[in-house]
């Protein structure tokens, strides 16, 4: 269905990917579609939100960079009113996941097994569904939920990135994401929770400070696992590493930055991981026969980035 509808993409798409044609698109950030929302001092007082310090900051009224669309060499981009990559999907396979970084964000799959009963996976930030729509396809016995402020993005994945309707395994929410991991109703209720929120000025992730990643930790079942997508090449980057480390209590892997510039980092919660390198890179090989995903490069970046750790992963 996804592939019928690029076929009648239109003469306005047409343009701006002959527009969009000439630039070098390196950094690509698949990321929430708001223009400025930022966590402020103060506090939003709701009988939902768990008690304590992390229960509260004041939330900015949003506003949402318009959603646009370029194709090129048979992908379809999604853009916020810029030339930067917000999203892809290859028409032929609409439900692959075409960038690096967005792949990397499925590593959890190292540690995880969707097929466990009562498996849920989540995505704050929907972006172009590329995560939402794979985890939905390969994973028949997981929940899968998105959670994406902008009804204009939630619009776009289900008319120009082939994003299904809900139904029994799947749900898409409108609501802010800090509002969600706040939500006591939440809690140790996700296996996997994948996090790409940036807004359309790049000012690095709208959603940035201990307390939220405090409160992603929350949402986690133990054993889970956060993915969370980052910019390396922003001075958000080592902050946003030292809070995550802060709220996971430094039980954190790095990939090697991408060559678009986007570093994705794992956290962990429940149990130590105590795992030798060539078992997961059998379960690598097991994830590439089911998925395609690239895990045995995976694996090879994260043991190149834990050296010391020679024989066994140990976090």
């Amino acid at each position: 269905m996804a592939a019928a509808r690029a076929s009648r993409a239109g003469p306005m798409i047409r343009a701006l990917g002959a527009f969009l044609s000439s630039m070098t698109l390196l950094k690509r950030k698949s990321i929430e579609a708001v223009a400025s929302r930022r966590p402020a001092r103060g506090s939003r007082e709701s009988s939902r939100h768990p008690a304590g310090r992390d229960a509260g900051e004041k939330r900015m009224t949003p506003r949402f960079a318009p959603v646009t669309f370029s194709e090129m060499d048979g992908v379809r981009y999604l853009h916020f009113g810029t030339e930067w990559v917000q999203g892809a999907m290859r028409l032929r396979k609409p439900d692959a996941i075409e960038l690096e970084y967005a792949q990397q964000m499925m590593a959890w799959l190292l540690f995880l097994s969707p097929a466990s009963a009562g498996f849920h996976v989540a995505q704050l930030g929907l972006g172009a569904a590329a995560l939402t729509k794979f985890c939905h396809r390969h994973f028949a016995r997981a929940k899968v939920t998105a959670v994406e402020l902008n009804p204009a993005v939630i619009v776009a994945g289900r008319s120009m990135f082939g994003l299904r309707e809900d139904d029994a395994r799947l749900t898409v929410r409108e609501q802010d994401a800090w509002d969600y991991v706040m939500d006591g109703a939440q809690t140790a209720a996700i296996d996997a929770l994948q996090v790409d929120l940036y807004d359309a000025t790049a000012r690095g992730p709208v959603l940035d400070t201990t307390a939220f990643y405090r409160a992603c930790r929350r949402v986690l079942k133990a054993p889970g696992v956060m993915t969370i997508n980052l910019f390396g090449d922003h001075d958000s980057f080592p902050k946003n590493i030292e809070r995550i480390c802060d709220a996971f209590d430094n039980r954190v892997l790095v990939f090697p930055e991408v060559h678009d510039g986007n570093i994705i980092a794992l956290a962990f919660n429940g149990p130590a991981i105590d795992v030798s390198w060539e078992t997961l890179e059998a379960r690598a090989a097991v994830i590439e026969t089911s998925t395609t995903l690239p895990a045995r490069d995976w694996v090879r970046k994260l043991r190149a980035a834990n050296a010391r750790q020679e024989g066994r992963l140990v976090i």
